[in-house]
C-alpha cells in the first residue's frame, strides 16, 4: 500500500471514504472502510473484512454477467481497503436530467438490461441509484459500488434492488420518474420472460405497500 498516493477524498460516505489516488502512475480510486464507533469492535471489524473480500467478488461475478465494473487491482484485508479503477465518464445522477428524452429513455433500458444481467445471474447490486452508475465516452455504462450487494436470485431481493432503483429516480429525477422507470422495466424484460418480470413488478407493489403502513402506523 505504500506506492499509493490519495490526491483527496472525493465521497465520504456511511459505508466507506473514496479517494482519488495514484498508483504506479495510474489514476484509481482507494475504497477504506473505517471502523464505525456506534458498533462492537469486533463485529465492525468483521463486517468491515466481510465486505471488503465480498465486494470485489460480487464485481468479477458481474463481469462474467457481462456488466462493466472497474478492475480491481488490490485487496488490503487487513486494512480494509480496495485500490481499483478509476472510471473515465459521468456520473448518471449528473447527465440524467440534461439529456433528450429520447437519450433518457435509451439509457434507462440500456440500465434495465443490465440489471436484468446482474440479477439473472444471481448478483444483487444493493444500492442502485444513478450515482452508482458511470457513463462513459462510448455510451457504456458501468456500475461501481457493489458494497452492500449479495448473491441470491431471491424475488424479495430482486424487488428490493429495484425497488431502490425506483426510489432513487423519484428523489434525483423526479420530473422523470415514470418516464425512466418505465424504460428500466423495459430494458429489465428484454433479460426476462413475463412472468418473472410480472413477479418482480409485483414484489415492487409489495414492498410500497409495506413502507406505507410502517408510515401510517408511526404516525399515531
Amino acid at each position: 500500500m505504500g506506492d499509493i498516493k490519495p490526491l483527496h477524498l472525493i465521497k465520504k460516505g456511511a459505508e466507506a471514504s473514496l479517494y482519488l489516488a495514484d498508483w504506479h502512475g495510474r489514476k484509481v480510486i482507494m475504497k477504506k472502510r473505517l471502523p464505525k464507533e456506534y458498533r462492537p469492535s469486533k463485529m465492525d471489524e468483521q463486517i468491515r473484512t466481510y465486505r471488503t473480500v465480498h465486494e470485489p467478488q460480487l464485481m468479477h461475478e458481474a463481469k462474467k454477467a457481462g456488466v462493466l465494473t472497474p478492475t480491481i487491482f488490490l485487496v488490503d484485508v487487513k486494512k480494509t481497503t480496495i485500490v481499483m479503477e478509476f472510471i473515465e465518464g459521468k456520473q448518471i445522477k449528473l447527465w440524467l436530467d440534461k439529456a433528450t428524452k429520447r437519450e433518457r429513455q435509451h439509457l434507462c433500458l440500456k440500465i434495465g438490461e443490465l440489471i436484468g444481467r446482474l440479477h439473472d445471474y444471481g448478483i444483487i447490486h444493493g444500492d442502485l441509484t444513478t450515482s452508482n452508475m458511470i457513463l462513459g465516452a462510448k455510451g457504456d455504462v458501468s456500475f461501481v459500488d457493489f458494497g452492500l450487494g449479495e448473491k441470491t436470485k431471491e424475488l424479495e431481493a430482486r424487488g428490493v434492488d429495484l425497488h431502490l432503483m425506483k426510489r432513487a429516480l423519484q428523489s434525483t429525477h423526479f420530473r422523470f420518474t415514470k418516464e425512466c422507470f418505465d424504460a428500466v422495466v423495459m430494458g429489465y424484460s428484454r433479460v426476462f420472460g413475463a412472468e418473472v418480470v410480472k413477479n418482480v413488478l409485483d414484489k415492487i407493489k409489495e414492498i410500497e405497500r409495506r413502507g406505507r403502513y410502517v408510515k401510517r402506523k408511526g404516525e399515531y
